[in-house]
């Protein structure tokens, strides 16, 4: 079979849902699908949206971005997650950038402008249908994981860009909040990347001093300065055929920036005290835990910079948005520890994991490591580890989060009560807000009574929302309501 009859076949094939509450839209879309090849049907809502990918094998979505039941965009996650796996394309309206960027980045795969016009969304729907296609028969290389635990979804997702990583020469960018094992998976990338059998050379940049940083990267000649009593060669050098890890690229001085972009570019460099260059054949993985376009924004890092580094980025979640990795996580440290000091392996009581599903982890892994060890040696002979044994300190905050908790649920049930629909109403009595203003205290009341109605409990608010975990967590932790969660 030719690839274009290939192309045919899928497009015949292709079920497109258009969701717009606009009649004469959907008639005008249906048109322009049936005459390409494909079917349409029409939801007019966002209920009969789910309700319709429920049931029936979408290709590609077509979501406007105000709906009678709510915003589409707040819906793209759990449209994309539904059991046929759509492509969605967002239909935003002029003069709208700031919603048309959000949904590129909650999952959207292109967008469409208001009036529309006819070539622009055959483009759209074709693009759509060729990357779905793409991406249906992709096959995810196979990544050998030794050290990195999880079964999560948020963390599978990390695990196939590392493997995509590992495959290709580009250089990586690895984003994601103290604690959450950055390093560790630029070791997962380099180990199964063609460089393994090489240096794998860790940076620190926020160790290095502006006196010592080129002579600790680059080198020196011996006399280049009052300390140096003999040659030296620098980590630039060690990594060559190998992987150049930089944590905390975000501290790297700005005075030398600009040097090292040009040693990305050339792959060549000047030992401090030399006038001849040195070449060095290494892959460059940064990690930072820093917002870089805003220390742009702010000049305190090089845009140029930015844009070499960002070839192939990795965000990593933080430990609270991969709750159900907590128990796998800790009895696999509970396990190495056990082995490491030859003692008998631990098990844990029923009900230590909910405690600890409780818990807001800013330290993220690494504070959960650090707590079951405290926990793990607290035991002692006995071969049982109790909710008892966790550090007091953490048991404190759990204990007051809970107290928190209670309170705020209810000073919610007593707003609610006090609530009259004149409050509502009267959006305009303390200024002019925004329509962005207006939605974020509604989602904000929105998610204060949801955790009320449910207690807190996460899969009973998934099922209410109809939110996926993901975009819940988002939601929770941009309003910092997160703290008041079962588990």
């Amino acid at each position: 079979m030719t690839a274009g009859r290939s192309n045919m076949e899928v497009q015949k094939q292709a079920l497109v849902l258009v969701v717009d509450d606009d009649q004469l839209f959907f008639e005008s879309m249906k048109s322009l699908i049936t005459r390409m090849g494909h079917q349409a049907c029409g939801a007019g809502s966002l209920s009969e949206a789910h309700t319709r990918l429920k049931s029936e094998p979408v290709d590609i979505i077509l979501l406007d971005l105000f709906l009678p039941d709510g915003m589409g965009i707040d819906h793209i996650e759990s449209f994309c997650q539904s059991p046929s796996g759509p492509a969605l394309i967002m239909i935003t309206g002029k003069g709208d950038p700031d919603s048309a960027g959000l949904a590129i980045k909650r999952g959207a795969l292109d967008f469409l402008v208001k009036p529309s016009s006819i070539h622009d969304t055959r483009q759209a729907i074709t693009r759509a249908l060729t990357h779905r296609q793409t991406i249906r028969s992709y096959q995810s290389p196979q990544l050998s994981l030794n050290t990195i635990i999880g079964k999560s979804e948020p963390i599978r997702h990390c695990f196939d860009m590392a493997a995509r990583a590992a495959g290709c020469h580009s250089g990586v960018l690895i984003t994601g909040e103290t604690g959450t094992g950055k390093e560790l998976f630029a070791r997962t990338i380099h180990e199964n990347s063609p460089r393994k059998t090489h240096n794998f050379v860790t940076v620190d940049c926020a160790a290095l001093t502006e006196t010592l940083v080129e002579s600790t990267l680059f080198g020196h000649r011996k006399g280049a300065f009052t300390s140096a009593d003999q040659d030296r060669t620098g980590l630039v050098n060690a990594a060559n055929k190998g992987t150049l890890f930089l944590d905390e690229i975000g501290e790297m001085p700005l005075s030398l920036q600009k040097t090292f972009l040009r040693v990305l570019q050339e792959k060549r460099y000047r030992p401090v005290g030399k006038t001849t260059e040195v070449k060095s054949d290494f892959r460059l993985i940064a990690a930072t835990n820093r917002d870089l376009s805003r220390m742009v924004d702010e000049g305190r890092f090089r845009r140029d910079l930015l844009f070499r580094l960002r070839a192939f980025t990795l965000e990593l979640p933080p430990l609270r948005n991969r709750i159900e990795d907590i128990k796998p996580l800790a009895e696999h440290h509970a396990r190495g520890l056990a082995a490491r000091y030859g003692i008998p392996v631990k098990q844990f009581e029923s009900g230590f994991f909910a405690m600890l599903k409780r818990c807001p982890w800013p330290g993220n892994v690494r504070e959960l490591f650090n707590v079951i060890e405290h926990a793990f040696f607290a035991t002692g002979d006995r071969s049982t580890i109790h909710v008892m044994d966790l550090p007091q300190e953490l048991r404190i905050e759990v204990a007051q989060l809970s107290v928190r908790m209670g309170l705020s649920a209810q000073n919610h049930q007593s707003t609610a009560e006090n609530t009259t629909d004149e409050d509502l109403k009267d959006f305009f009595a303390n200024g002019e807000p925004s329509i962005k203003d207006v939605r974020n205290r509604v989602e904000s009341r929105y998610l204060e009574e949801i955790i009320r109605h449910t207690e807190g409990d996460v899969h009973r608010m998934l099922d209410i929302s109809g939110l996926s975990r993901s975009h819940l967590y988002a939601m929770l932790k941009r309003f910092d309501l997160t703290k008041f969660l079962k588990k």
